[in-house]
């Protein structure tokens, strides 16, 4: 019985040993569990998302009737972030002007309470001034005709941003740009271009004095239309993606050049109108829009900032 128990003696006190060391050890994976827990923990769960603005904000050429971008980019945060809650308050009033918007701002009451307790805010304004700038200066040979348009644009803006800033010190602002819609059927004016960029100049420039203001660009998602390969494909593609294929050639595109007098599709305008982006325009916003507040989701996600 000794002669058989003598060798096995070794290999029981290796696996003694390496039970006992296993007790002392920690394991990888429970503290990644642990330190992911953690991370979760910080994160609010229910996150509060006020979209102030015009037609884009409302939704209009959304054949589904959900309100456009907002609840496109809601269901996405909350997706992505696990999300119990992305609560949405939809202040979009088509047709308005950035001095309309500032008016409602000053004497509504319940935007106002609403704005004080967002986590986050969208806002969209400028293509009705540069519309009504248009109408005004309709023989404008020149870029130069709008500065002034821009300059009164840019006080508005101003102020609102000002007054938004009293009601919520915190919260993130993002404001989309604005795109022309014209560009397909009138791709020979380069003046028109030139005055939808001084536009989004201008809006840019407030963001950046602006604490926590972030300028989201989506002129270049929509002025061209999407080629029809990428229209065909998933709605979900990111933009990145999606601009990628703006850089391709014309002639590969279903919304080129077409005889005098004809009207030309862009593919991601609401057909109703040709001015108001469809749902796979709003889509493309959400997306630009989603990727900002990824970026900067420090200011809206979590409970404690550091």
């Amino acid at each position: 019985m000794k002669k058989f128990i003598t060798p096995i003696i070794p290999a029981v006190v290796a696996v003694l040993a390496f039970v006992f060391l296993s007790f002392l050890s920690p394991k990888a994976a429970p503290r990644l569990k642990v330190e992911a827990n953690n991370q979760n923990q910080n994160y609010k769960q229910t996150v509060h998302f006020v979209a102030l603005g015009d037609s884009l904000t409302q939704g209009v050429g959304d054949e589904t009737n959900r309100g456009g971008f907002v609840p496109l980019v809601a269901d996405s945060l909350k997706n992505e972030y696990g999300l119990s809650t992305v609560q949405t308050e939809n202040f979009g009033v088509s047709g308005e002007r950035s001095d309309q918007i500032l008016k409602r701002l000053n004497k509504d009451d319940e935007l106002q309470r609403s704005l004080e307790s967002a986590d986050m805010i969208t806002l969209t304004l400028g293509g009705n001034d540069l519309l009504q700038a248009f109408q005004k200066n309709m023989t404008a040979t020149s870029a130069k005709k709008f500065n002034s348009s821009i300059k009164k644009y840019q006080k508005n803006v101003e102020k609102i941003l000002t007054e938004t800033r009293k009601l919520n010190k915190d919260a993130p602002i993002y404001i989309l740009g604005i795109y022309n819609p014209y560009y397909l059927n009138f791709p020979d004016i380069d003046e028109m271009q030139q005055v939808v960029d001084n536009w989004n100049d201008a809006t840019e420039e407030l963001t950046g004095d602006t604490r926590n203001s972030y300028f989201v660009p989506v002129n270049d998602l929509l002025y061209k239309g999407l080629p029809e390969s990428s229209s065909d494909s998933s709605s979900e593609s990111s933009t990145e993606a999606s601009t990628r294929e703006f850089s391709k050639d014309s002639t590969e595109q279903t919304s080129g050049q077409t005889s005098e007098g004809t009207t030309v599709r862009n593919n991601v305008l609401y057909d109703g109108d040709n001015f108001h982006p469809n749902n796979l325009g709003y889509q493309l916003m959400a997306n630009a829009v989603k990727e900002e507040m990824m970026e900067t989701n420090d200011l809206w996600l979590l409970k404690e900032r550091k």
